[in-house]
């Protein structure tokens, strides 16, 4: 064995694999220039520099004319020292590197490979799993190979391998159903057997055999050996197979689509060469068992995508003929938990939550939904959730895995799927977790006894298919609001169109009315005043006749004040709402002089943005109506109050009147709307929606609550202005700007 000391496990992740500066010593190797074939470094092993010129001027092909990045080519069986040699040759740059192995028994030259086409590709193509695809290549692998055993382990996405198909000889350990964690192959490892994918090692308690410079050439310690069969291993792996209790291997890469799938992994417990003949045909046995499973994947992943789309396409129909609205994904016939196979699905619309399955409460489901939203990510998915939501652990075990789609971040609009705790027994081939000693190096695993973890907080992992569905529902859904967007955006232009024909006809009418309800009130004084014969009754009449002129009248001119109000253009300035306030209820005062109304203004009041006029036009209306409805209070008290925040400012009047029922409360700013009797509170029922049309032509909103008996309380706020440009294109300021 070597003296040189093992570097630190901690330090594989660095150690430098692909160029050891050193081989195997089962056999030998060779290094020339890619262009002279002058040679430019050997292995220590040769009897010298004759030895390998000799063996260089025996092969029967000029290894020079290999090409770069090539696999490494069979050059054929040539006779040093009294022995047969298997020569391969590959080009690394401007060096091409020659390999010399002791052959194997001339009758088994063409045997390996020739069976794995002939006998072992039909029975291939007719595995119907890809469990089972492992099963027959693991057995066909052992038989070539006659290894004590022979495993095949796929890795999952944190990279442990899962043993999927084992054979064994009597002896040996099985490691069937057991994982091996990631730690035991290091990423450079890793991406070495993606490009190479074959590695034999048949004695794990070898020296080393040093690469040395021929006469006259630069030292060859950085020469590239990944795809060398001779590369000298780690010195840690050496220890970890030893541990294992193995002392011969042979690893072959199962690559699907680029990616490192998983392995065959064959052990013995003795040192065992292995032929090259022998080897091609179990890398090429690899490469089968690859485009297999390649294969079936992509088959599995079509039918999975082609049943998710259906359904996806079964819902969007659905959607399609309800209001559109995305709450509706949700309704029972839907099925929407359904599309990802999730115990539950939700809809939230910013503080809206609608679901359907089992869920978490929907406190906590609109509090992941915004974690989700400020992510930033259309489609976020975990089968782990406590590992990356702070509050997961609250959801155990309804709630471990999470899917969802964000259909708008903007109003927090967020679809999500959620699948329960689904706890698992992991049986490891050794315990994974690293032990730091009190002293000295980091050695590899020295136990690869059964070793069993409880795994919990996890999900069942969602697949790609499902991703891709969820996605493509994403997209069908955004359509689909779209065209009900476009639909209303079309029905509010015609609307637009027919609202302002109303108004111009409601113009013309209330105009065209004034002059005949007011001609009706003065025939009906006329005839009082030239017959004072008339009996009572007739009076009583003619006094109703004149009256209901009068309210028609009225009613006229409150519809034409509505229909201005409609048309009138804005003229909007800063406006002081304490002083209008004042000076409209001491215009209330002199109309009513003999009442008692406690006016309490809560100073200061705010100063907002909007049209002098129109202003004073809603304030009066609402003023005027918190006098009207506490008329029979001994004391009324009406409370003036400011409102305000990011988005404006405004203000509430709130009385001790009559009040009204909330569930009327839609249609008090509803044109000639009222809730109470004429007789007892005389008006039109325009005037709410004067100050409803009024506010709303700022950009404000309008609200109001009542209780019968109790009072109301009208509100209203308008916006600030709109910041101006100035020419240079940076924010100008407003009036309000000192």
């Amino acid at each position: 064995m070597s003296a040189l000391p093992l570097p630190d496990l901690a330090q594989c992740a660095d150690e430098p694999i692909r160029v050891p500066g050193a081989i195997q010593p089962h056999g030998r190797m060779a290094v020339l220039h890619a262009h002279d074939g002058r040679l430019l470094a050997h292995s220590a092993n040769w009897p010298g520099a004759a030895a390998v010129a000799d063996a260089l001027r025996a092969l029967p092909v000029d290894p020079a004319r290999l090409q770069s990045g090539d696999a490494p080519a069979w050059i054929g069986t040539i006779p040093i020292d009294g022995r047969d040699w298997d020569v391969g040759a590959h080009r690394q740059g401007d060096a091409v590197v020659v390999e010399y192995e002791p052959a194997g028994p001339a009758a088994s030259m063409h045997a390996p490979i020739y069976s794995v086409a002939r006998e072992l590709l039909p029975r291939l193509q007719q595995a119907d799993s890809v469990a089972r695809l492992c099963e027959v290549v693991a057995r066909e692998m052992k038989r070539l190979t006659g290894y004590g055993r022979c495993l095949i382990y796929r890795f999952d996405a944190d990279g442990h391998g899962e043993v999927l198909a084992e054979r064994i000889d009597a002896g040996y350990q099985s490691y069937a159903g057991h994982r091996f964690p990631a730690s035991d192959i290091p990423q450079q490892a890793r991406a070495l057997y993606r490009i190479n994918h074959i590695r034999v090692i048949p004695d794990a308690n070898y020296d080393p055999v040093p690469i040395v410079p021929a006469e006259d050439a630069v030292d060859a310690g950085g020469l590239d050996l990944g795809f060398a069969a001779l590369r000298s291993v780690s010195p840690v792996h050496l220890e970890y197979m030893r541990n294992m209790g193995t002392l011969a291997s042979m690893s072959v890469s199962i690559v699907a689509r680029g990616r490192l799938w998983g392995l065959v992994s064959c052990h013995n417990h003795e040192a065992k060469h292995l032929p090259f003949q022998t080897r091609v045909a179990c890398e090429h046995l690899g490469r089968l068992l690859s485009m297999q499973i390649q294969a079936q994947e992509d088959n599995a992943d079509v039918a999975q995508r082609l049943a998710l789309h259906q359904r996806v396409l079964r819902l969007v129909a659905m959607m399609a003929e309800t209001d559109g609205t995305l709450q509706q994904l949700v309704a029972p016939d839907h099925l929407l938990h359904e599309l990802t196979d999730a115990a539950g699905a939700a809809v939230v619309l910013n503080d809206s939550c609608w679901t359907i399955g089992q869920t978490p409460d929907q406190d906590a489901v609109r509090k992941l939904a915004h974690w989700v939203v400020e992510r930033g990510q259309d489609l976020f998915s975990t089968d782990r959730l406590p590992e990356v939501y702070p509050g997961g652990a609250a959801l155990l075990p309804d709630c471990a895995g999470v899917l969802a789609v964000s259909i708008s971040q903007v109003h927090r609009h967020v679809v999500l799927w959620f699948r329960p705790e689904l706890v698992q027994t992991i049986r490891w081939a050794g315990d994974p977790r690293k032990t730091v000693p009190s002293h000295g190096r980091i050695h590899p695993r020295r136990s690869f006894e059964s070793w069993n973890e409880r795994v919990r907080g996890r999900s069942a992992p969602w697949l790609v298919a499902q991703h891709a569905a969820v996605l493509e529902l994403r997209q069908a859904l955004l359509a689909l609001v779209l065209r009900r967007a476009e639909e209303m955006a079309g029905h509010a232009v015609e609307l637009g169109r027919v609202n302002k024909e109303l108004e111009a006809f409601s113009y013309t009418v209330s105009h065209d009315l004034r002059a005949p309800m007011r001609h009706i009130a003065g025939y009906v004084d006329l005839v009082v005043e030239d017959n004072p014969q008339l009996d009572e009754r007739a009076q009583r009449y003619l006094k109703h006749v004149k009256g209901a002129a009068s309210y028609a009248g009225q009613l006229v001119d409150a519809l034409l004040d509505f229909s201005r109000l409609g048309r009138a253009g804005l003229k909007p300035s800063w406006v002081e709402t304490g002083s209008l306030v004042e000076d409209l209820i001491a215009e209330i005062r002199q109309h009513e002089p003999g009442r008692r109304i406690e006016w309490d203004l809560q100073a200061p009041l705010p100063r907002v943005w909007a049209d002098p006029l129109l202003l004073q036009v809603a304030l009066r209306n609402l003023l005027s109506n918190a006098a009207k409805y506490t008329r029979d209070r001994e004391t009324a008290t009406v409370r003036i109050t400011a409102v305000g925040g990011p988005e404006g400012a405004g203000l509430e009047i709130q009385d001790n009147g009559v009040g009204f029922p909330m569930k009327y409360v839609g249609k008090l700013f509803g044109v000639f709307q009222r809730l109470h009797r004429t007789e007892d509170f005389d008006g039109t029922g325009i005037g709410l929606a004067n100050v409803k049309r009024i506010v709303e032509r700022h950009g404000g909103t309008v609200w109001a609550r009542g209780e019968p008996d109790r009072g109301a309380t009208f509100g209203f706020m308008l916006p600030p202005p709109m910041p101006t440009r100035t020419d240079a294109g940076s924010v100008g300021r407003t009036e309000e700007s000192s």
